[in-house]
């Protein structure tokens, strides 16, 4: 539980229709093997103590009997375990039956929760729990319970875990009771359900599992009856899914009778609720609140996250994403040409990936526009740290996609500009490597004013994120369309220009601009190669996007950060690396934003983006010192 993940299970029992005694020793059994692997929410299928297809036995008071029988038997079980269980059952209250879940914790049923929607063959026996929002009491075994749809079960070392139930159709339906136990603060819906296998249903199933989680901003567990109920003319596939905000964590294999397992990061979930404008809870004065102690544990982690959280991982995924950015990137800089009229666009280009993405979104733009490739102005600037690899690259990647390339060095404006200011040209220092980056800016500025034109930014979200850029130098331009594309998808959309383009030439020169290591070449080369490595001084951009994407988009603490960090990159860095670079990340994040408040326009391509114009209001003088306690 600590960091908030809470590990949940959906279990399917392999029960024998209308044999209690022998459905209560299975779902034991699975009990036992839940808590062996720190189960703390344990979830089983709609009337699992019975079987869902008794049909008119549940009518014979002999099944009632024996189902609450087995209901004892797996209370009495549970008393050594903190865990939450859920086990359907039939029950009869006030002279009717109710298909319900018993909340059983530590040896004591908590509460009895009716099911509200039922299926046509349902209503020969059962009567609908939709009435009884308002708690009434009810009693098992001499304890007092509540009877009721709405109750949550609230974990007081953890607040926000905090758990509702709802069965079978209840899912199904439009307004399901789940819209209104998540509004009332439940964090994970359990659904215990018992609906038979098709053709078809698999796929729904799983689409309104996860559909419902992404809406409601919860986790969802849904257990289901397995073929042990398959029976007459139906058969049941034990499809058991776990999915938390609209990714399925963790699925059975059907047929397979097995308890599914992962864990629900409940401190994610809050997150995304405060961050939503659109998501409101309601007034839960009418919901019995249960409050259960669960000591917070460490738990073993097993569901799966990406160390490339821009990037799909399917690669089918990934040429879309690729293609949408490219669209995307091309949109927005294509609106801002016929807004301001532009003659040309103007770029510099490096020989690096970023102005190489940025000169194929223009490319991009121009052909969807109809317009001439050489109103593109590519500008190559020289200086003292250009290698010839890199100057050569963008040289041959301008003439084969046919723009208009300038080569304008500028060693000796440069070292005039140290003159004038009394500046050794030996003392290699920032001012050394800004000055640079300031005259480049002022020659594409310029270029532009001379034809025209408008100046494209090439820096990325990677870069804005740690203040990477020289302000009032690469920080400026008049549109910026890389500012939402972080370093590591840059390079799977450059490789995705390169595997299907056409010219193998032009696909040479990207990968090899994609095999060149990431530099601002602002220092003198050293024997024709680069002698200044990004990654060398601020971090590899792999882990800074690990970073940027866990607390901006996610929330995450940065002790979460690191976990996770150790998580999936354990065998790529040890603990005192990622504690290095988290560090630095987290004292560039907050010392650089003033950059950000002042940045150029740049299109939106994804849910984490730094604008101060509606993405991150974060004041500039912000301190980091509370982050910095926590890298740890």
């Amino acid at each position: 539980m600590k960091d908030g993940f809470v590990k949940v299970a959906a279990a399917t029992p392999q029960i024998r229709v209308a044999d209690t005694a022998y459905n209560a020793q299975q779902t034991i059994a699975l009990m036992i093997e839940a808590a062996e692997k720190g189960v703390k929410v344990l979830v089983f299928p709609e009337l699992g103590l019975t079987g869902s297809t008794c049909g008119d036995l549940f009518l014979q008071e002999v099944l009632l009997e024996g189902a609450k029988k087995a209901l004892s038997e797996v209370v009495k079980a549970s008393a050594d375990f903190q865990m939450l269980i859920f086990v359907g059952l039939p029950y009869q209250y006030r002279g009717k039956i109710y298909d319900v879940a018993a909340a059983v914790y530590e040896g004591r049923v908590l509460g009895l929760i009716p099911k509200s929607m039922l299926n046509k063959n349902q209503r020969r026996v059962f009567a609908s729990g939709a009435d009884f929002k308002e708690a009434v009491p009810a009693e098992f075994e001499g304890w007092a319970i509540d009877f009721s749809i709405n109750q949550i079960f609230i974990c007081e070392e953890m607040p926000e875990f905090a758990v509702a139930c709802e069965i079978g159709e209840d899912l199904w339906l439009a307004a399901s009771p789940s819209i209104h136990h998540t509004a009332a603060g439940a964090t994970i819906m359990v659904h215990l359900s018992a609906s038979n296998e098709e053709i078809g249903r698999t796929d729904y199933r799983r689409q309104l599992v996860s559909t419902q989680s992404a809406k409601l901003f919860c986790g969802y567990v849904s257990a289901e009856a397995g073929n042990g109920e398959s029976t007459t003319d139906l058969v049941f596939g034990g499809q058991n899914l776990i999915a938390e905000s609209g990714v399925v964590l963790a699925e059975s294999r059907l047929f397979a009778n097995e308890m599914t397992i992962s864990e629900i990061d409940v401190k994610q979930i809050m997150f995304d609720r405060r961050k939503n404008e659109l998501y409101e809870e309601i007034d839960d004065s009418g919901y019995v609140m249960q409050y259960l102690h669960i000591p917070v544990e460490q738990t073993t982690l097993t569901r799966r996250y990406a160390k490339n959280p821009f990037v799909p991982q399917d690669e089918s995924k990934r040429t879309e994403r690729c293609e949408v950015v490219l669209a995307m990137q091309s949109a927005g800089l294509q609106k801002r040409i016929v807004h301001t009229h532009s003659q040309t666009v103007v770029v510099g280009i490096s020989g690096g990936l970023d102005s190489c993405l940025a000169l194929l979104v223009m490319v991009h733009a121009m052909d969807a526009l109809k317009r001439d490739r050489k109103d593109i102005i590519a500008v190559t600037m020289p200086c003292f740290g250009t290698t010839a690899r890199t100057k050569g690259n963008a040289e041959v990647m301008c003439e084969r996609l046919g723009v208009t390339l300038k080569t304008i060095d500028i060693k000796e404006s440069v070292k005039q500009h140290f003159a004038d200011i009394g500046h050794d040209y030996d003392d290699h220092n920032v001012v050394f490597e800004n000055a640079q980056a300031r005259e480049r800016t002022q020659i594409l500025m310029d270029v532009a004013n001379q034809c025209g034109g408008m100046v494209v930014g090439t820096g990325d979200l990677s870069e804005l994120a740690l203040g990477w850029a020289t302000y009032n130098g690469d920080h400026m331009s008049m549109y910026a369309v890389n500012a939402s594309v972080p370093k590591t998808l840059i390079r799977y959309v450059v490789k995705y220009y390169a595997d299907t383009y056409s010219d193998k030439e032009l696909s040479q020169v990207l990968y090899d601009i994609l095999d060149t290591p990431v530099s601002p070449e602002l220092l003198p080369a050293k024997d024709g190669e680069i002698a200044q490595i990004t990654e060398d001084l601020v971090g590899p951009y792999e882990l800074h996007d690990f970073f940027l994407y866990g607390m901006v988009r996610r929330g995450y603490s940065p002790e979460k950060i690191k976990r996770l960090c150790q998580y999936v990159y354990g065998g790529d860095y040890d603990e005192a690396t990622i504690l290095h670079w988290l560090s630095t990340f987290m004292r560039r994040f907050f010392n650089q934003q003033f950059k950000r408040s002042c940045m150029a326009d740049g299109v939106k391509v994804g849910s984490v983006t730094l604008s101060p114009r509606g993405d991150l209001a974060m004041p500039s003088d912000a301190v980091s010192t509370l982050w910095g306690e926590r890298v740890k």
